[in-house]
């Protein structure tokens, strides 16, 4: 035997005399006939303690209970593993898919090489740009309506990681010489037009190969441009035309903007961000949308501050918390604003504006408190309205610690969404529930009204879960999960507990409870992260997602479905909750 990051490590061999109730080999992960894009890929499984496991005739490690997730490097295409232990033998088939464009055994370019790939639209004197990878060597031009543009081959260009590879820590940029090179070349069209869909060319050998572009290219009106209605509840906004860009503050229902370009099915709004069209509905012969904004009100609610703008018409706008600031921008504005009502409350020491551009303005509200509880952006009709929470109210008169605090606790997954899978075929869907309810008898018994987003094992959506929080209003919102790894992980070494936070009044408790677990639970840490998910994304109240350990681990999974491990785990959670509500007295 050998140690493994502190665990005791044995090879898939034992004795009779520890043999659990598993009686034949498991493979859980992958499926066969897989299909990645990774490295390498990982097994997930488990086997009879008192015989040895082999990968391709290579014998594996397990834990005391027999369980598995050695790593395996992939080539390019089909690879086969024979999974064997004793007289069973599995057959698992991992493909591992290219990511680089590959050229036709003919002449040709290669396949879904030529951007733009959707249509596009773009303001005159914007820059518009053309990419193609055609054979090595070739000569190669676009035409554009009656212009021809030569496309140049580019130096390799840094192939970033994905977002998920931050979790395995295999985060850096990579390039390779194999890749073929990328042909790029740009114009700009000064005059409003209908261009159609370009024409690539490629000359090689004495040879020339044509091929029409998928997107077509227009070129808008900037005195007749489209004016958009935002359609849903709260429209998703993002730094670029897909969903691989970074989401921005989202605009509530009503806004309306106008459109400068368009890429498929997205649209760029005026103020820079872009939205998907489906979300959006054409407001027609409408102008581009200005206002001006003159007084700023508010009212007092129980447990909170509502801030009043009146506009002229329902606008684009941001937010952006820091310590003890939160910043409302309101776009296609023009402040004409003389008087401010704001008394004196228990959360807002005072309002600042300014005119940052002559479309653009900044209201700052400076806050008495540094742990922010939660804020929510709507329209009335054309009236902007945040509401800003106040702290929860401790009700001191009573013994119990949360008395007064309402927490709403979302047991991921469940249903047909099962979530990561455990080397026996345990379901991640399962143990957060468990776990979840366990968390709860606890917090209850500290005096804590708490809400589940299930109770049972049941579907339900992301946005039925986000609609929940957003109702309950809790002091905090918890999502219980177990973790798993992107296909190259090391499952075999990764284990911890690991926290997520996406709004900047989730980073304290976020913080506070991983540490707490960490330290009283001496487990691994696997880290704190933002992370723009689902269930951190609500803000109206703190939100945190919590990763309890990596169902994918042989070793920490035999914690993970231990009863008492739940149990301890589950009254940790709720001392860390009680003890963060504690310091901010």
């Amino acid at each position: 035997m050998k140690k493994v990051l502190g665990l005791v490590v044995f090879n898939c061999l034992f004795t009779s005399s520890v043999a659990l109730a598993q009686t034949s080999l498991l493979v859980v992960f992958p499926p066969t006939n897989y299909q990645t894009s990774a490295e390498k890929i990982f097994f997930i499984g488990t086997a009879p303690t008192d015989g040895q496991v082999l990968i391709n005739n290579r014998p594996i490690t397990c834990s005391k209970a027999g369980h598995f997730s050695p790593s395996f490097p992939l080539q390019l295409g089909e690879n086969v593993f024979q999974v064997r232990y004793q007289n069973q033998e599995l057959e698992i088939k991992v493909t591992r898919l290219s990511t680089q464009p590959e050229l036709p055994h003919g002449l040709g370019f290669a396949k879904d090489s030529l951007t733009p790939g959707v249509d596009i639209a773009r303001l005159p004197g914007e820059l518009i740009c053309f990419g193609a990878v055609p054979p090595p060597q070739a000569t190669v031009s676009v035409k554009l309506a009656n212009q021809t543009i030569p496309l140049s081959p580019q130096p390799p260009q840094a192939q970033l990681p994905a977002n998920s590879s931050v979790l395995t820590g295999i985060n850096q940029p990579s390039t390779s010489t194999t890749t073929p090179r990328k042909y790029q070349g740009c114009t700009i069209v000064s005059n409003v037009a209908d261009l159609g869909q370009p024409q690539f060319s490629f000359t090689l050998n004495g040879q020339t190969i044509t091929q029409t572009g998928k997107g077509r290219i227009q070129i808008l009106d900037a005195a007749q441009l489209t004016v958009v209605e935002v359609t849903a509840t709260s429209g998703v906004t993002r730094t670029g035309s897909s969903t691989d860009y970074s989401r921005l503050t989202p605009l509530p229902k009503g806004t309306r903007a106008t459109v400068t370009a368009k890429e498929g099915d997205w649209l760029r709004l005026d103020y820079g961000a872009w939205i998907n069209s489906k979300e959006t509905k054409i407001i027609p012969d409408a102008v581009p949308p200005q206002t001006v904004i003159s007084s700023v009100g508010y009212r007092q609610l129980a447990g909170a501050t509502e801030m009043i703008f009146p506009l002229q018409m329902a606008v684009p706008v941001s937010v952006q918390q820091s310590d003890r600031t939160l910043t409302l921008t309101l776009y296609n504005t023009t402040a004409q604003t003389e008087t401010i009502r704001l008394d004196d409350n228990s959360l807002i020491s005072r309002l600042d504006w300014q005119q940052v551009t002559p479309q653009q303005v900044k209201y700052t509200f400076n806050l008495k408190n540094l742990q922010q509880w939660g804020y929510k952006l709507r329209y009335d009709n054309t009236t902007m309205v945040l509401t800003l929470r106040h702290p929860p109210h401790l009700e001191h008169r009573k013994r119990l610690p949360l008395s007064g605090i309402k927490i709403v606790l979302d047991p991921g997954h469940g249903g047909k969404e099962s979530g990561a899978s455990g080397p026996t075929g345990y379901l991640e869907k399962d143990v957060n529930l468990t776990v979840s309810k366990l968390l709860r008898d606890e917090l209850v018994q500290r005096g804590a009204t708490v809400m589940m987003t299930r109770e049972d094992d049941r579907d339900v959506s992301l946005v039925e879960r986000q609609e929940m929080i957003s109702k309950e209003e809790p002091a905090i919102a918890l999502s219980i999960h177990y973790n798993s790894l992107p296909d190259d992980g090391d499952a075999e070494k990764t284990k911890g507990f690991g926290t997520f936070w996406y709004h900047p009044q989730s980073h304290s408790p976020a913080v506070f409870l991983h540490n707490y677990v960490v330290e009283k639970l001496r487990k691994p840490s696997y880290g704190v992260f933002w992370n723009n998910l689902a269930l951190t994304r609500p803000s109206i109240a703190p939100s945190v997602l919590l990763e309890l350990g990596f169902m994918s681990n042989p070793y920490e999974f035999e914690e993970v479905v231990n009863p008492e491990e739940q149990k301890k785990m589950a009254k940790t959670l709720a001392d860390g909750v009680t003890e963060w509500f504690k310091a901010l007295k």
